[in-house]
C-alpha cells in the first residue's frame, strides 16, 4: 500500500513515518488482501498546542476511509484517527459477511487513480465586500464517480467515506437518489418522482 505521510505547519519525523507505515499496513492487510493508498496529513490545532491527524485512505473502487484525530501528542492524534479507519472497515466486513456476499471487489491502482483525479473549478461573482458574507465561494467539482448500489449500501458509503451527502443510483430503481446526514444526526434519503 502507497502511503504519504506529510505534514501541515508540522515537521513529521522519520519515527512517526514508520509508526504511521506500520500500522496502516497492519490494518490494511487484516482486512484486504490488496489495498491501495493512503494519505495521512499532521497539523496543528487552531487555538493551541495540540495535533491533528487526517487520514483518507482508498482501499477499493468506490470504497474511500477518512478519519480524524485530535490529541497534544501526534502519535496520539495518529492512533485515534487509524481506529476510526479500523473500526469502519470492521463494520464494513462485518457488513459484507452479513449479506453473504463474501466477495472483495478486486480493482487496480489505476482505477482509482483514474476516479480520483477530479477537476475543480471555482464560480465567482463581482461581488461587493459587504455581499461576500451572504454569498461564499462556490466550488463545483466537474468529475465525479456514481456508484449504483442500495439504499442501506449507500448510507454505509456515506458513513465509510464520513461525508455529509452521497449522491448514487439506486440499483432497485435505476435512478439518481441522495442520502445525506441531518442536522440532528439521521439520515435522510431523496427520490425522485417516478412518473
Amino acid at each position: 500500500m502507497d502511503i504519504r505521510v506529510s505534514g501541515h505547519q508540522v515537521e513529521t519525523g522519520e519515527a512517526l513515518k514508520i509508526h504511521v507505515d506500520e500500522r496502516l499496513q497492519g490494518i490494511a492487510t487484516k482486512y484486504f488482501a490488496r489495498a491501495i493508498s493512503a494519505k495521512v496529513t499532521f497539523g496543528k490545532g487552531p487555538h493551541d498546542n495540540r495535533f491533528t491527524c487526517d487520514i483518507v485512505a482508498h482501499v477499493m473502487q468506490g470504497l474511500i476511509l477518512k478519519g480524524s484525530g485530535d490529541a497534544t501528542e501526534a502519535h496520539v492524534a495518529f492512533e485515534g484517527a487509524a481506529g476510526k479507519i479500523e473500526k469502519q472497515l470492521r463494520r464494513y466486513m462485518r457488513r459484507l459477511k452479513d449479506r453473504n456476499a463474501g466477495v472483495a471487489i478486486a480493482v487496480t491502482a489505476e482505477a482509482v487513480i483514474a476516479a480520483d483525479n477530479a477537476g475543480y473549478t471555482l464560480f465567482q461573482e463581482n461581488l461587493a465586500e459587504e455581499e461576500v458574507e451572504d454569498f461564499p465561494l462556490i466550488v463545483a467539482e466537474t468529475r465525479v464517480d456514481v456508484p449504483d448500489a442500495t439504499v442501506s449500501d449507500a448510507v454505509m458509503m456515506l458513513d465509510l467515506r464520513n461525508t455529509a451527502a452521497l449522491l448514487f443510483r439506486n440499483s432497485g430503481s435505476g435512478t439518481y437518489n441522495m442520502v445525506y446526514r441531518r442536522g440532528d444526526g439521521t439520515i435522510g434519503w431523496v427520490e425522485p418522482h417516478r412518473q
